[in-house]
């Protein structure tokens, strides 16, 4: 005797019934796989150092440093390469070691701006701003400082190189570091 097509549905357990399929469009995988090949073309633009922070297996860190060393349609198609591993692997502590890479970058760029605007006002400004440095960085030469910040308005007046102006940037940006 033949089943009927309503005793098909009886031979599958019922959690088979419950599961729910996703479907994934085309453009979906497509974009996906563009993403991780984008992550892997920064991996690539990495120099060796920070590539030692970020999170990488063996295979992949070796691809990575194939496609350093490889030209034109090669490292195209070497990225393909790298952005397939990606798919196979998981992605999050990699992003979030890139995230922390940049953003240390950032944060330098931020600092640096903020050094070269103590600077300037060291230069124009009078003994508060001097005082504003010494909260700031507790190891400060008072002296060192003045003079460079005397050689500085010197140099300046004379239309000089900026010798101490360059000077001044440079022991803020040690006292900086050093803290």
């Amino acid at each position: 005797m033949a089943k009927q097509p309503e005793d098909w549905l009886n031979d599958y357990p019922a959690e088979e019934e419950e599961e729910e399929i996703i479907w994934v469009s085309k453009s979906e995988i497509k974009r996906d796989a563009e993403a991780l090949k984008k992550l892997g073309t920064e991996l690539v633009e990495l120099s060796k150092s920070a590539l030692e922070r970020v999170p990488l297996d063996e295979d992949l860190l070796a691809a990575i440093e194939l496609a350093q060393k490889i030209k034109r349609e090669g490292r195209r198609r070497q990225l393909q390469f790298i952005g397939k591993l990606l798919r196979t692997r998981d992605v999050e502590p990699i992003t979030t070691a890139l995230d922390k890479l940049k953003n240390r970058h950032n944060q330098q760029i931020t600092l640096l701006h903020k050094l070269e605007e103590l600077r300037d006002k060291l230069i124009d400004g009078n003994d508060d701003v001097i005082d504003e440095v010494v909260t700031l960085f507790p190891q400060t030469d008072r002296q060192q400082l003045r003079t460079l910040i005397r050689n500085a308005k010197k140099e300046k007046a004379a239309n000089k190189p900026p010798k101490s102006y360059r000077q001044i940037f440079q022991y803020l940006r040690d006292m900086a570091e050093s803290d």
